[in-house]
């Protein structure tokens, strides 16, 4: 039976609070669907785009912006400002802007909104971090371990592919076990925006590969395509490889916790650092901005200064 106070509670809240809550929750999930079928973008972008949109439907809820052609700039930028004030960085604001600028430009194209008011709108900058790589005698170190059991073998074939090719976790986790060409020393892989690359596969790697392929049969389940499997033969997840990568950077004794994107910074670093070619790392890292890939300069540029302040007579301090 309902009380009293529970009716009280309830008629503070309109007959439009309600449709309209589901009114906005109608416009995210129709435009999840669009990414999801016709950009088809990985699952991982739209549980991100789901997630930077259900915060600003709460938030506009709590504004009672019940219209969303009541959303203006003003309210974007107080909505970033509560973000800021929270202490959520400037990447992930940015993202937020990001997710708020797609999914306003849909509406527009479905006429279900009158403007875009994230538009014109920037994040408040915040420091780059650059990210943490490994030198090449840690990488040496690292894979140097004896792969006598059939998890070591599977796990270092991950690692050397990672290293190799600078694929992120999500590409290698989908890789398929006629993925890569053995005989060129090659793999294809379908990165961010649905774009495919095709990418070199060093020596060490591919060895490390069709050691784990031969062994593989003893776990696999008939139908599953997967590379790599676990012990129940199926796809091995993301959180999985995750997982193996840190226990095997505290076996091995690295100064920091391993995880695949840093063996992925590795990469990029190490070849930027031997080649200079910062337009071949940006095809290989599946960029589509070159901005991006310039945070490996100032990587490189930290190297050389290291080098040069130990090496240079008028840089050492007496």
């Amino acid at each position: 039976m309902t009380s009293s106070k529970d009716k009280a509670k309830h008629a503070t809240y309109s007959k439009a609070d309600t449709s309209d809550i589901n009114s906005f929750n109608d416009l995210i999930a129709s435009f999840l669907k669009f990414l999801t079928i016709e950009r088809q973008l990985s699952t991982n972008t739209i549980i991100n785009y789901q997630r930077d949109l259900k915060k600003f439907s709460r938030y506009c809820l709590e504004q009672n912006l019940d219209d969303i052609n009541a959303v203006d700039s003003h309210a974007v930028r107080q909505f970033i400002a509560q973000l800021h004030r929270k202490g959520i960085g400037g990447k992930t604001i940015q993202r937020n802007l990001s997710s708020l600028r797609s999914f306003f430009n849909y509406l527009l194209k479905e006429k279900k909104a009158q403007h875009n008011p994230a538009l014109g709108i920037s994040a408040p900058k915040s420091a780059r971090k650059l990210p943490k790589t490994l030198d090449t005698e840690q990488v040496n170190f690292l894979l140097s371990f004896k792969d006598k059991d059939p998890l070591s073998i599977r796990d270092k074939a991950i690692m050397e592919l990672l290293y190799s090719s600078g694929f992120r976790i999500s590409e290698l986790a989908n890789l398929n076990i006629n993925t890569i060409d053995f005989k060129n020393g090659s793999v294809s892989v379908t990165g961010k925006g649905n774009k495919t690359r095709l990418l070199p596969v060093g020596k060490m790697a591919i060895k490390a590969t069709q050691d784990w392929i031969r062994i593989r049969q003893d776990w696999a389940n008939a139908d599953e395509p997967a590379l790599f499997i676990n012990k129940q033969g199926k796809r091995l997840q993301i959180r999985s490889i995750q997982k193996r990568l840190t226990q095997w950077g505290v076996r091995q004794q690295l100064d920091d916790s391993l995880h695949p994107h840093k063996l992925r910074h590795s990469f990029a670093s190490h070849l930027l650092e031997s080649s200079g070619d910062l337009r071949t790392v940006q095809e290989l890292l599946g960029h589509s901005d070159i901005s991006t890939t310039q945070i490996y300069t100032h990587l490189d540029f930290q190297h050389l200064a290291k080098v040069y302040d130990k090496a240079h007579p008028r840089s050492k301090k007496k």
